[in-house]
C-alpha cells in the first residue's frame, strides 16, 4: 500500500476489524509512542496502532511497565493520535490505573480516549470480567490480554511462556471465555503455546484475538516497532522477525511486516512459535 492510497483509505473501524476476521483476513498491529512513527506506520497500512505501556521500557529506559503513569499514556496517545490517519488507535490502561474498582477504571479509559484512543486494553483474566462488562456497557471498546501479562511480572516469575501446562492451559482458555462474554471485542494473547492460542480462538469465534509469542492461529499479529525494525538494543524474544534486514527504509520494512501477515508467513510456527 503506498502513501497515496493510504491517504485515501477510509478510518478503520472496529465494525471494519470484525468484517476483517469473518473474511479471514489477517489484523496487522503494531506499537507506536508519537506522531512521527504512527504516520509511517498508517501509511503503510497497519490496521492497528497499540500505544503500548512497553514506552516505559522502549521510550523511557524502565526494566519493566510498572512505572508507567496514566498522565503518561494519555501523553503519549495524544501524540499518536495526531500523526495518525486512518488506523485503530488502542490505548493501554497502565499499572494501577484500572485495578481499584471499575469506577476507577472507567475514569482511566475516559483520560485515554479523550486524548484519541478508540479503543482501550487491559491486562489479565478473572477479575477483569467484571470491569470489562462494566466498560462495555458504557460504550467502551476494550481488548483484553492473557498470556504473559507484563504488569504482572513480579508475580509470574519473570518473562516466561504462559500456560504449558494442562492446568495453565485451562485457565487462560476460561478467562478467555469470561472475557469474551463480558464484552471484550479484542484479545491479546502473548507468549504462550501456539495450540493454546488456537484453543482460545475456536472457542471465542468471534473474538479477534492478535497473537504476539503464540502461533499463526490467532486473528491478526502484533509486534513492538522498535523490536521488528531492529532498534531494540539487547537479545530479542525469538518471536521476533527482523524485518529491516532486508534493508530499504523503515517504510519498507513496516510493509513488509503487513505483507507477511496478511499472507501468513509471519509468523513461522517452525520459528517464531512455542
Amino acid at each position: 500500500m503506498t502513501a497515496a492510497v493510504s491517504a485515501v483509505r477510509k478510518p478503520v473501524t472496529l465494525h471494519r476489524l470484525r468484517e476483517m476476521h469473518a473474511q479471514g483476513d489477517k489484523i496487522t498491529m503494531l506499537t507506536a509512542y508519537d506522531a512521527t512513527f504512527a504516520r509511517l506506520v498508517d501509511e503503510a497500512g497497519v490496521d492497528c496502532i497499540l500505544v503500548g505501556d512497553s514506552l516505559g521500557m522502549i521510550v523511557q529506559g524502565h526494566s519493566s511497565t510498572i512505572p508507567v503513569t496514566l498522565d503518561e499514556m494519555a501523553y503519549h496517545t495524544r501524540c499518536v493520535a495526531r500523526g495518525n490517519r486512518t488506523a485503530w488507535i488502542v490505548g493501554d490502561l497502565p499499572f494501577g490505573s484500572y485495578q481499584e474498582s471499575r469506577e476507577q477504571a472507567l475514569r482511566a479509559c475516559v483520560a485515554l480516549m479523550q486524548a484519541g484512543a478508540h479503543m482501550v486494553k487491559l491486562e489479565g483474566g478473572g477479575w477483569t470480567a467484571e470491569t470489562v462488562h462494566f466498560l462495555t456497557e458504557r460504550g467502551v471498546p476494550v481488548c483484553a490480554h492473557l498470556g504473559l501479562t507484563p504488569q504482572s511480572v513480579h508475580a509470574l516469575g519473570g518473562y516466561r511462556i504462559q500456560g504449558r501446562d494442562e492446568a495453565g492451559a485451562a485457565t487462560l482458555r476460561k478467562h478467555a471465555t469470561e472475557l469474551a462474554q463480558a464484552g471484550a471485542a479484542m484479545m491479546v494473547l502473548e507468549l504462550m503455546p501456539s495450540a493454546v492460542a488456537a484453543q482460545v480462538q475456536a472457542d471465542n469465534p468471534g473474538m479477534m484475538t492478535i497473537g504476539i509469542g503464540a502461533g499463526s492461529q490467532t486473528a491478526g499479529q502484533v509486534l513492538v516497532l522498535h523490536d521488528m525494525l531492529n532498534i531494540t538494543r539487547g537479545k530479542l524474544p525469538r518471536f521476533v522477525r527482523n524485518f529491516a534486514a532486508e534493508g530499504g527504509s523503515a517504510d519498507d520494512a513496516i510493509r513488509r511486516y503487513v505483507a507477511a501477515v496478511k499472507d501468513g508467513s509471519f509468523p513461522d510456527e517452525a520459528v517464531h512459535a512455542y
